[in-house]
């Protein structure tokens, strides 16, 4: 069955062509299409498209579909093109005549705009929650080991002391930045767009104030030609808030990679979380960590990907559209999991003590014995040479006394500002 369906049979290999995917991928906005159909056939009623009776069956009608979906027992047949096509089969398959009447002053174009922003609004709720959660961990991570001390790199050279204190809450802090990008993509979807039909507006009177407060968004696209051209800005935003959360992730990913190995051995997880070699008995292999890096790389693509698809498209519909749904969803079920395994990892982490004694780091302590002789008069120049002269003949001889204590630093971390950041943003 499709909408626009006019007597006549599409040939298969351009029907295969046309519907791509849409079918598997429309069941995850089945549940938000009866919601704006359900706000639809309300405000119709309101404006005397449709009786009350009639209103009383449609209302019925999709409570039923709705319950199927629920139970997981809704289901996109090959005979019909999309959800919108299928659930308003359904609707007229259970009420009659009735069901007839929902598509009244509406296009698919604005139907799958209130899908996808009722969909963007719960998932990014949900990618907001699962990084709070991520959060917390790396937190309560850097107030159990703030003393245990931990090579600080620059170059990837040894470069000054840090600590894992300092390590984990940087990471947490990080995700601060990552949440307002979140929050922008929560904005931009919290528009309604029912209402702007095939882009260009209807001419029944309408009110879209009442689909507005019904959907629950915080405004509406009001311009029905700016809430077409929604369709495929939302998608990149969301790309890019994504991108930006998987830049944070895939960078511990590299962190934990590089502290386990041999060479650092600075962490460790349990045998059980690690994954072994066919030939070589003795591995143990961070294969988790290694595919959150190769994931949250792939995801920092999503948004080229969407706009090599876009970029040049003039104002109002266009089939091209349709490919999206793939990167959108893909990306957001992948950061989920993603944040999910980064966050179960974490609570197995496995922090090494004293690190620091051996004596390979031990001029991690040079500018710590600069600022020294600076506090006890010698200028900062005279300082850098002398410590720089004692380091080429190999007299270097450091006491390892560290002792930071401004905002930010190993020896005040400001914990609670960054959860007072974090919960601000949140």
């Amino acid at each position: 069955m499709k909408l626009w369906a006019k007597g006549y049979a599409t040939e298969n290999i351009v029907e295969k062509f046309t519907v791509g995917n849409d079918r598997i991928l429309d069941e995850k906005l089945a549940k938000f299409d009866v919601l704006g159909n359900i706000a639809h056939a309300k405000m119709l009623c309101k404006i005397g498209i449709l009786s009350k009776e009639e209103l009383t069956k449609i209302l019925d009608g999709l409570k039923i579909i709705q319950t199927q979906i629920e139970n997981g027992n809704f289901e996109i047949e090959e005979q019909f093109e999309d959800v919108h096509s299928k659930i308003e089969f359904e609707l007229v398959k259970l009420i009659g005549e009735a069901g007839k009447k929902i598509h009244t002053a509406r296009s698919r174009n604005d139907q799958v705009l209130v899908d996808l922003h009722l969909y963007v609004k719960e998932e990014i709720s949900e990618i907001k929650s699962l990084t709070k959660k991520l959060f917390y961990t790396l937190i309560s991570l850097a107030e159990k080991h703030k003393k245990q001390l931990l090579p600080g790199y620059t170059h990837m050279q040894i470069a000054m002391p840090s600590s894992f204190g300092l390590w984990f809450s940087s990471y947490a802090e990080s995700l601060v930045d990552d949440l307002l990008f979140l929050n922008t993509v929560y904005q931009i979807s919290d528009q309604n767009p029912l209402g702007s039909a095939a882009g260009y507006g209807s001419s029944f009177p309408i009110d879209r104030k009442m689909t507005t407060e019904l959907l629950e968004f915080e405004t509406m696209k009001y311009n029905v030609v700016a809430a077409q051209m929604s369709r495929g800005k939302l998608e990149k935003s969301i790309g890019f808030s994504i991108a930006s959360l998987a830049g944070t992730l895939s960078k511990f990913a590299s962190d934990v990679c590089l502290y386990m190995s041999q060479n650092f051995n600075f962490i460790s997880f349990p045998k059980e979380l690690t994954t072994g070699s066919s030939i070589m008995p003795h591995k143990q292999n961070p294969d988790v960590f290694e595919l959150i890096r190769a994931k949250c790389n792939k995801l920092q693509n999503i948004p080229s990907e969407i706009m090599m698809i876009t970029n040049n498209l003039t104002s109002g519909y266009h089939r091209d559209f349709q490919l999206l749904k793939e990167n959108l969803m893909f990306s957001i079920d992948e950061i989920k999991e993603v944040l999910e395994v980064t966050e179960f990892m974490l609570q197995n982490i496995q922090v090494k003590d004293s690190i620091l004694e051996n004596e390979m780091y031990d001029y991690l302590y040079s500018v710590e014995e600069v600022n020294k002789m600076v506090l006890n008069g010698i200028s900062f120049r005279d300082a850098y040479q002398i410590l720089g002269k004692e380091i080429l003949e190999g007299n270097f001889k450091p006491t390892k006394e560290i002792n930071h204590t401004h905002e930010g630093s190993i020896g005040n971390l400001c914990l609670e500002e960054i959860v007072e950041k974090f919960e601000k943003v949140f």
